[in-house]
């Protein structure tokens, strides 16, 4: 059974093998998790969409789905909710996982509606993530995201003392994550960041402006701590 296990898992990702140690229970287990996850995959046929080999977790949400596209073996956790309000729509790669509990939103407003969201292939995202889009998000490939990241590509304008705040409109720029990062658990993300490839952003950092290819970064705000071919 491991045998035919593997190989379907392989489908997915190919460098997979499961550990000797795991026992005949977890197998069956993971087997029943995720036959069930398939079968819920199949719902949005009822939106004349392709499943692709999707896997949804259980009370999976989606609005606006005419504006979603996807890639092979898209994984949604339990409770994940994707909103595609949205200019562009909302992009999904291949073999990208999104952990539990996470939001995927581009607008949350009808008057002012966001641009778009892009996730690359083979990326996967933990459990709480909250990724916004109203300005533009992009992740690239091979990007590997611990739980609670946190996306907000824009921001509230101010300036006006006279006028509260939630009056004066928003600005936006828009984010950038290159290909191949490491970002660790609950790293925020703002506005009119760029990362550049390769780049490892240390857990629970603030990032308020953009860093260059191979930067290994932390702090609140972040800041180059090191890169990876020397020190700073």
């Amino acid at each position: 059974m491991k045998t035919l296990v593997e190989k379907i898992i392989k489908l997915r990702n190919p460098g997979f093998s499961l550990d000797k140690s795991l026992n005949a229970g977890a197998l069956f287990e993971l087997v029943w998790i995720q036959l069930w996850s398939f079968v819920r995959g199949l719902q949005v046929l009822l939106y004349l969409k392709k499943p692709k080999g999707m896997l949804l977790g259980k009370r999976v949400s989606f609005f606006n789905i005419s504006k979603m596209k996807w890639g092979k073996f898209l994984r949604l956790g339990n409770d994940v909710y994707v909103s595609a309000l949205a200019k562009q729509g909302i992009e999904f790669g291949d073999n990208v996982s999104i952990g539990a509990f996470s939001r995927i939103i581009v607008s949350t407003s009808f008057n002012d509606i966001g641009e778009k969201i892009k996730i690359g292939n083979n990326v996967g995202i933990g459990e709480f993530a909250y990724l916004g889009g109203s300005g533009g998000l992009e992740i690239g490939d091979e990007c590997i995201v611990g739980q609670y990241l946190s996306c907000h590509p824009e921001n509230h304008n101010y300036q006006n003392i006279e006028m509260p705040i939630r009056h004066q409109g928003v600005s936006r720029k828009g984010i950038k994550i290159g290909k191949n990062c490491w970002i660790g658990s609950k790293v925020t993300i703002l506005d009119g960041v760029e990362i550049g490839d390769g780049c490892i952003l240390a857990a629970g950092s603030v990032i308020t402006k953009s860093f260059p290819e191979n930067s290994i970064i932390g702090g609140i705000p972040a800041k180059i701590l090191k890169t990876r071919t020397h020190n700073p």
